[in-house]
């Protein structure tokens, strides 16, 4: 008995022990992480795909709302935090990693009705000017999406969560999320909407971005 005691003592001991060393290397290697955004680093930055997610949004007749992802996509950023306004992103979708959680229609969608990917196995978007500051953390942005070989005007709202230095990479570190709309027909993705499937499709993006050149 005393040696199950002893056992559990321990192992407790070790428990505690291991998270103070998280703890304390936390405290050592990101005592930067800093959410105000005139207190970020500037420069270049390349997209860490492990922590990166861009979601879609459709109506579904009225129904319900349809939900996909894309689950290959690329991204830099050069960001400038004292003008943000002379940041910008490129953003390079791989169209053929469409997720619909039914593999069947995954493969419908990557057809000539939907999104051609045989043809078009790219989304791209590049920011082409700032619009507006919507607060200190929320900046809007308008770009040029290119979709079917089609090309438009897209609005997209970044709301930065901050930067500092990644514990676990010990790389510098921004994350943000970003949000845009836009009617897919627009870009020539026109299947079904007279029936009633929607046609704006809204983007969600959550992404964490690590300097490229990190001291």
């Amino acid at each position: 008995m005393m040696t199950t005691m002893f056992r559990k003592y321990r192992s407790a001991a070790m428990l505690l022990a291991g998270s103070a060393l998280l703890v304390s290397c936390d405290r050592l290697v990101s005592p930067d992480f800093n959410t105000e955004v005139a207190e970020l680093r500037g420069g270049a930055y390349t997209l860490d795909k492990d922590h990166a997610s861009l979601v879609w949004k459709i109506s579904h007749l009225g129904f319900s709302t349809y939900v996909g992802r894309f689950n290959d996509f690329d991204a830099t950023l050069d960001f400038d935090p004292e003008n943000v306004e002379n940041s910008s992103l490129e953003v390079i979708v791989d169209t053929t990693s469409i997720d619909v959680n039914n593999p069947e229609f995954a493969q419908d969608l990557q057809g000539d009705d939907w999104f051609d990917v045989a043809n078009f196995p790219q989304a791209i978007f590049r920011t082409t000017s700032f619009v507006e500051a919507v607060d200190e953390d929320t900046f809007v942005f308008e770009g040029d999406l290119t979709l079917l070989g089609n090309t438009g005007p897209v609005q997209m709202t970044v709301d930065f969560n901050g930067g500092g230095r990644n514990f676990l990479t010990r790389r510098y570190t921004l994350g943000f999320a970003a949000n845009a709309t836009f009617n897919r027909s627009d870009f020539g993705l026109d299947n079904m909407v007279a029936f009633g499937v929607g046609d704006e499709i809204e983007l969600n993006i959550n992404v964490e971005f690590q300097e490229s050149s990190d001291e």
